[in-house]
């Protein structure tokens, strides 16, 4: 017979102190964050959310994991096919998924997504090297630049950009292809002019690149930039306050999107509504968990999108705390 941590907790139920744990760990249900590369911040918040929800493990028997993943895209893809319960994911990326539209028109929609609920602002960020004389977004055209991994939710970001500017790969003389972790080395040592981010700022990853190499955070606005706002729900105005990196004291207007944390409406609405109060219910303290978080309120995190809602375990909880009607 197969023995499994199963059927040794049933036969030997009168076990050691060290058993009774193991038989509890396998009861346990595990629930895992889908976030992105560890140099960014969906990690870091993933990990937030999980020590809060994990504060409870014995009493609601679920214990939170994250997962470095390739981001927004693959973790929408893999919560379609179950292998995730959880992802932390672009509105812009999220709306497009459930829609089944752009890049997922292929795999068609995903109308089981739901949102738990938002996290930070991700302003689009361009680094260049001050040295390669670029000062707009437009100065990007004849330069070498990297726009993200592939597959990614910040290239496709700056895929529909260069769409409504009616560039494409073409427009630069290389796009260079490169691992989250050679970005800063690639930039200060020559072999790239720029690099596009989206992420919460303040971050480590812009910190590390300002501090290695003089640098400038270029604007990205114009009627391009206005036109897409206005067309879509899930961007928005952005500014990246100056002062906040190293050489760049001037404020930098740009687009964004939001974070959000997304399951499928096939998760129980008890393990979700678990989810959001382990949350909201320790907002003060999430907020100490990263420097990106100190901006948030409840209100602003359950600013209803257009086109995904909530999940009903979401709802349930948001409605007993007042938060929407």
């Amino acid at each position: 017979m197969k023995t499994t941590v199963k059927n040794v907790c049933i036969l030997l139920a009168l076990g050691t102190t060290i058993l009774s744990s193991v038989c509890a760990e396998a009861s346990e249900k595990i629930v895992t964050i889908g976030t992105a590369g560890v140099t960014g911040v969906y990690y870091p918040a993933g990990g937030a959310i999980c020590r809060l929800v994990n504060r409870g493990r014995k009493e609601h028997g679920i214990r939170c994991t994250v997962e470095s993943t390739g981001g927004s895209i693959n973790n929408l893809e893999s919560i379609r096919k179950s292998d995730l319960e959880l992802g932390v994911v672009q509105s812009d990326i999220l709306y497009h998924a459930y829609k089944g539209d752009e890049i997922f028109s292929d795999v068609g929609a995903d109308t089981k997504l739901r949102i738990l609920f938002s996290l930070h602002s991700e302003p689009f960020t361009v680094v260049a090297r001050k040295d390669a004389k670029i000062n707009t977004f437009d100065d990007l055209k004849g330069k070498r630049v990297y726009l993200g991994p592939p597959g990614s939710g910040m290239r496709a970001t700056m895929d529909e950009l260069l769409q409504n500017k009616g560039w494409n790969s073409k427009s630069f003389a290389s796009v260079v292809d490169l691992k989250s972790s050679d970005q800063a080395q690639s930039l200060c040592s020559g072999k790239i002019d720029a690099m596009v981010y989206a992420g919460g700022h303040p971050n480590g990853t812009i910190q590390q690149i300002t501090s290695m190499c003089p640098t400038r955070l270029v604007d990205v606005s114009g009627p391009e930039i206005d036109k897409m706002i206005a067309e879509h729900p899930f961007y928005t105005h952005a500014l990246i306050p100056g002062g906040m990196y190293v050489g760049n004291a001037k404020d930098v207007k740009t687009f964004g999107m939001r974070a959000e944390l997304v399951a499928s409406a096939d998760m129980d609405e008890s393990t979700a509504y678990l989810f959001v109060k382990a949350v909201f219910d320790n907002l003060d303290n999430f907020k100490t968990l990263h420097p990106v978080f100190a901006t948030l309120d409840a209100k602003q995190m359950v600013r209803a999108n257009e086109a995904v809602p909530f999940h009903a375990g979401a709802l349930k909880y948001f409605k007993e705390k007042g938060l929407i009607e």
